[in-house]
């Protein structure tokens, strides 16, 4: 099995996206962690979901 791209990594406060091709953060800081938007990065990646679901957890941290 190949490595995943993204992972979700525990930071203070929360999970934060880790990027393991370029090395950096993806995204936001998030407070629960989002299993199904990786399942989305590292699978089919439609553009429409991910955007979907960004939000999503967007509007959990209001």
């Amino acid at each position: 099995m190949s490595r995943r791209r993204y992972v979700a990594r525990g930071v203070p406060g929360g999970y934060r996206i880790w990027d393991n091709k370029a090395r950096r953060w993806w995204g936001d800081h998030y407070e629960l962690c989002p299993d199904d938007l990786l399942d989305e990065l590292n699978g089919p990646a439609d553009p429409a979901r991910i955007t979907a679901l960004l939000r999503r957890y967007r509007a959990q941290r209001r």
